[in-house]
């Protein structure tokens, strides 16, 4: 968000900036999305609703959750909160204890961290290298859970790599986490409809359903709808757990902004096919963005499966990848975030979220800039 907004300033000035920083989606909210919206509205659905989302909502995400993911839900099952930030806080607030540790596979992304320590815990960061394909391993974890561990934070399709766990993989993970009952496991499925080549998402309450009493599976408009003003996250977990948010909502945020509830209930329901398009035009871009970065010298990047970031390996290049991401864009305009704020230094992250010919341009850019 900083470097994307020191992208705004240059523009301000006169400056041509190319934003390859910001994590949104370039396309605009689809039109019955909108126009569901509006009606609301029109209708006078502009009060304070449930605190943890309306009833209309809470169904969809229930059918969705049933339709996409195999998962069984009742309503008070079922959290609704104003962006998919507030949902991990507010389940990290309620369970959280001085010295309570979460394990975050790394690279992440920045905010996981920081809410562990806002809650009092202690965030266990697991670097997860190239080799791996920046993915747990099941040796990774066992050797990171120690008696306070209390969370799993687990982010498939991943920000910043595009890293995405098969279910095979999930069940390699739940297998060591059936030895540990303390330990709860919190799934970011944020990107959940961002795959590619014919990739096949899973999410581990679903391929291990023994495991669904202690497993927070999150998810939101934002990614898939291009919704990302919209503040609109849900999860669905054991009741307690939801209670408790629900609770802990009360004395925050309250309710998430009634219009943006009806609109959400429209995306959840609605026509999803456009979805398919969508995606053959990320993965379009995404193939141009990798091809062009592989064939620079001294960098290199995996093909991500998911998401909308490239993560590029730059350590040959350079001993600090900030310095390297604000050199490229004071010099040539082209906006990037530097790895290490993901815990990953060596790398920088591209947005893919943008046109053909921002991409070209910006790739351009930054092969000058290597020269």
């Amino acid at each position: 968000m900083a470097i994307t907004q020191t992208a705004r300033d240059m523009r301000a000035k006169g400056r041509d900036v190319i934003s390859l920083s910001a994590g949104e989606p370039d396309f605009d909210t689809p039109l019955y999305i909108r126009e569901a919206a509006a009606a609301a509205m029109a209708a006078g659905a502009t009060r304070y609703t449930a605190v943890d989302g309306i009833a209309e909502l809470k169904a969809a995400i229930i059918s969705k959750f049933d339709r996409d993911n195999d998962l069984k839900f009742r309503s008070n099952q079922i959290n609704v909160s104003p962006g998919g930030k507030p949902v991990i806080f507010n389940a990290l607030a309620v369970t959280l204890d001085v010295g309570d540790e979460v394990i975050i596979p790394a690279p992440c992304w920045v905010s996981y961290p920081d809410m562990v320590k806002l809650c009092d815990g202690t965030p266990i960061v697991v670097s997860c290298g190239a080799n791996t394909a920046f993915k747990l391993t099941p040796e990774a974890l066992e050797a990171a859970i120690t008696p306070r561990t209390k969370w799993l934070m687990l982010n498939s399709p991943s920000n910043p790599t595009g890293a995405a766990y098969t279910a095979d993989e999930l069940k390699a993970l739940a297998s060591v986490l059936r030895d540990h009952p303390q330990v709860m496991v919190l799934c970011d499925d944020i990107y959940e409809h961002l795959v590619y080549d014919g990739f096949v998402f899973a999410t581990l309450a679903q391929v291990a359903p023994d495991l669904a009493d202690r497993t927070l599976t999150m998810n939101g408009v934002s990614k898939a709808y291009a919704m990302t003003g919209w503040r609109i996250g849900y999860a669905g977990g054991p009741e307690w757990l939801i209670g408790a948010m629900r609770k802990y909502m009360g004395q925050t945020t309250s309710n998430p902004a009634s219009i943006s509830q009806w609109a959400a209930v429209a995306a959840l329901n609605g026509p999803q096919e456009f979805l398919n398009d969508w995606r053959a035009t990320y993965a379009k871009r995404r193939d141009r963005v990798v091809t062009r970065l592989n064939a620079m010298d001294g960098i290199s990047c995996l093909t991500p499966p998911g998401a909308f970031y490239a993560f590029a390996d730059v350590s040959a290049r350079t001993v600090d990848d900030a310095d390297f991401a604000l050199r490229l864009l004071e010099e040539t305009g082209v906006a990037t975030v530097p790895g290490s704020a993901f815990y990953a230094p060596g790398h920088i992250r591209i947005s893919y979220a943008a046109s053909i010919n921002e991409l070209d341009g910006a790739l351009d850019r930054l092969g000058g800039f290597l020269a």
